[in-house]
């Protein structure tokens, strides 16, 4: 593993701060490539936000879904929405548009969120929330237990046995407080429906890893989960006392609704569910209107 801090930048278009003519910190948009801790070069974005309500200490970081990336449209249309309620940080995923190395569909992008949560609170940021889309939201929800879930420091993040997310040291820079996922699958190898069923083809088959590479635009990992992270629903409960929103639509495509209802079952009186009336999968399925509301959700829930 490397060495590296968790949001170690590589590059970058301009400084995250600058001083106005009274001394006072201005933030400014930028753009740089940080380091996760394994050493993957992951492609960041960072926007102050367009409030109009002054300088605001919350931030939220944006975690898109697989074969997403931070230019596509509709996780621009994301971060625009949540640009009104404070900064916004997205980012790609290793594996996905200009970042460096390949996707592991949910595993050691927990690393890719946890350096550009620490990116996010280098700009000043008080306040850090992490919103996921489908396999975004299996990943807010292990970040959420593996660095600083029940009030922790961001140590070991678990006791590297059931679930083998052992090591996944952050420090409090990398903690978020407050956790939204949207879509998320509660657990791991689920093939219940035809999408997700299309989806393992594209991971396990070398044909499908090809058409993921040239027609998604998502280079794939060859090699299987070893050991198999911790599962989302097994995260859940390791995020106490942080915040967390759990939100699914009730026509999702993917995952049915006992995925979401397991979540919040784990969550217990820590986790709020939104099981969202005709919504369909991930961020194409959310409306402004539901943003918005948990954009609110965000202000009022994050410290």
């Amino acid at each position: 593993m490397s060495n590296r801090p968790a949001g170690h930048v590589a590059r970058s278009t301009v400084r995250p701060h600058l001083e106005t003519s009274r001394g006072t910190p201005r933030r400014t948009p930028a753009r740089a490539f940080l380091h996760a801790s394994d050493g993957v070069r992951i492609d960041a974005v960072y926007e102050p936000g367009v409030s109009g309500r002054g300088p605001c200490d919350l931030v939220f970081v944006v975690a898109h879904g697989f074969t997403g990336d931070a230019d596509r449209p509709h996780v621009r249309r994301i971060a625009e929405a949540f640009g009104r309620y404070g900064a916004v940080v997205t980012f790609s995923f290793r594996g996905h548009g200009a970042s460096g190395g390949r996707s592991t569909v949910g595993d050691r992008e927990v690393l890719d969120l946890a350096a550009a949560v620490t990116w996010a609170r280098g700009f000043g940021h008080a306040r850090v929330v992490t919103v996921g889309f489908s396999m975004g939201g299996s990943v807010v929800l292990r970040h959420a237990a593996l660095y600083g879930g029940d009030g922790g420091d961001g140590g070991d993040g678990g006791d590297g046995g059931d679930g083998g997310d052992g090591g996944y040291g952050g420090g409090r820079d990398a903690r978020t407080d407050a956790v939204v996922s949207v879509s998320a699958p509660a657990r791991w190898y689920y093939r219940g429906t035809a999408p997700m069923r299309r989806l393992h083809w594209l991971v396990m088959r070398p044909a499908g890893r090809l058409v993921g590479r040239y027609g998604m635009r998502t280079r794939i990992h060859h090699r299987d989960w070893d050991p198999v992270p911790l599962s989302p629903v097994e995260a859940v409960p390791r995020i106490a006392p942080t915040p967390l929103l759990v939100v699914h639509g009730d026509r999702d495509g993917y995952f049915p609704v006992d995925h979401p209802r397991m979540l919040a079952e784990a969550a217990g009186d820590h986790g709020e569910l939104w099981l969202e009336p005709g919504m369909g999968h991930a961020e194409h399925a959310s409306d402004e209107a539901l943003l918005c509301r948990i954009g609110d959700w965000a202000v009022s829930r994050a410290g």
